[in-house]
């Protein structure tokens, strides 16, 4: 069963940085197109950004600019580099398949505070 672990989350400042880290098991992960989602209190959850297996990226229009989708296949890793943060990103985020077809993992948190 496919097994997917987020990390990279915390507690930054407006205008900061993180780079999250999405760690999957049990897939054939370089034929996979891999999609960042978050889910913030209260909210539904929503899709953040999405990467081809071909490395063909899109972003959510509100993360246009800031945020970096990537993928290193060999590693069955994808990113998503956050830059110039802002309190309306705060949410869990979570990888998944562009699909969102697999389990979901546990998420890794992000705080704006302002």
């Amino acid at each position: 069963q496919v097994q997917l672990v987020e990390s990279g989350g915390g507690l930054v400042q407006a205008g900061g940085s993180l780079n999250l880290s999405c760690v999957a098991s049990a897939i054939t992960f370089s034929m996979n197109g891999i999609a960042w989602y978050r889910q913030a209190p209260g909210k539904q959850r929503e899709w953040v950004a999405a990467i081809t297996s071909r490395g063909a990226t899109n972003y959510l229009d509100a993360v246009k600019g800031r945020f970096i989708i990537s993928r290193n296949n060999a590693k069955n890793t994808a990113f998503l580099q956050m830059n110039n943060l802002k309190p309306d990103d705060t949410a869990v985020y979570y990888c998944n398949a562009d699909s969102a077809l697999w389990p979901w993992g546990q998420g890794t948190q992000v705080t704006v505070s302002s």
